[in-house]
């Protein structure tokens, strides 16, 4: 592995750091991009401490032009490409009637345009390298949770796009995984929007007890390596999925149950 080279988004901190170090541990080349200059320095310093490769790229991924530079910078650095991790994401909690419509644009400018771009200018150089195509999706992709109508259509839409663009290329030998965490310790939910599109603070859940996101890495990284199409890393998604598909009526009682029994839901 050690001739490949892995670009991830949203790498300064939570889930796409620790995607940056394992990858960086297996061998991996790493660009690391965001928006926060100071804490991609910081990754990159740990992974060279390490021995390892990387660069970082300062980028906003609703911008095309960001999503192609960020790709150029990376071609010009490595010379190839053989991962992209499109892991920036932003994430929000409020009820549809009562959150303002710049909110749910801004969701589905960096969820799925910011997976989008990214996709369209690596996609050449993954093609030639056979390599892989990753989306950081959720179980909010696959079913629809209240209080999260702009994440959960974002995650939609990206999930669709990225299934797509697996069948479009079902012979040249492009792999692409959609990976769906449960809920991880990251910032993604401290950084969360409200419905006036400030952001929500502190998050309404134990952190303590939620996946850490160095368990999520790891196990991206194995289902890169073994090529997989799907990961639901969680039971309760496991479950959700699959109950979903046969008793979709149900499950729409038991997600707002579970929704309105967060500390300060909007349900309540």
């Amino acid at each position: 592995m050690k001739s490949k080279v892995a670009v991830i988004t949203g790498a300064s901190s939570g889930i796409g750091k620790s995607l940056a170090l394992c990858f960086a541990n297996a061998g991996y080349a790493v660009v690391i991009s965001g928006r926060n200059q100071q804490r991609m320095k910081e990754v990159q310093d740990q992974i060279e401490k390490e021995g390892g490769k990387a660069i970082c790229v300062m980028a906003d991924v609703s911008k095309a032009a960001d999503c192609k530079r960020l790709i150029d910078e990376s071609i010009a650095a490595f010379g190839q490409l053989d991962v992209l991790i499109n892991n920036a994401g932003m994430s929000m909690r409020a009820l549809f009637e009562k959150t303002e419509l710049s909110v749910i644009r801004q969701l589905m400018d960096i969820n799925f345009w910011g997976t989008v771009y990214c996709s369209k200018f690596a996609l050449p150089y993954l093609l030639q390298s056979k390599g892989s195509i990753v989306g950081i999706s959720s179980i909010a992709g696959k079913k629809g949770l209240p209080g999260r109508t702009g994440y959960s259509a974002s995650k939609f839409a990206m999930e669709g796009f990225l299934e797509t663009l697996r069948t479009e290329n079902l012979k040249k030998g492009l792999h692409v995984l959609i990976a769906c965490p449960g809920f991880t310790a990251s910032n993604i939910r401290q950084s969360a929007l409200s419905a006036d599109g400030s952001s929500q603070g502190e998050s309404p859940r134990d952190e303590k007890k939620m996946m850490q996101p160095e368990e999520v890495a790891g196990r991206i990284l194995q289902a890169v390596v073994k090529r997989k199409r799907d990961l639901v890393m969680s039971s309760d998604g496991k479950l959700t999925v699959f109950l979903n598909k046969f008793f979709p009526s149900l499950m729409d009682k038991i997600v707002y149950n579970h929704m309105a029994k967060e500390p300060d839901s909007p349900f309540s």
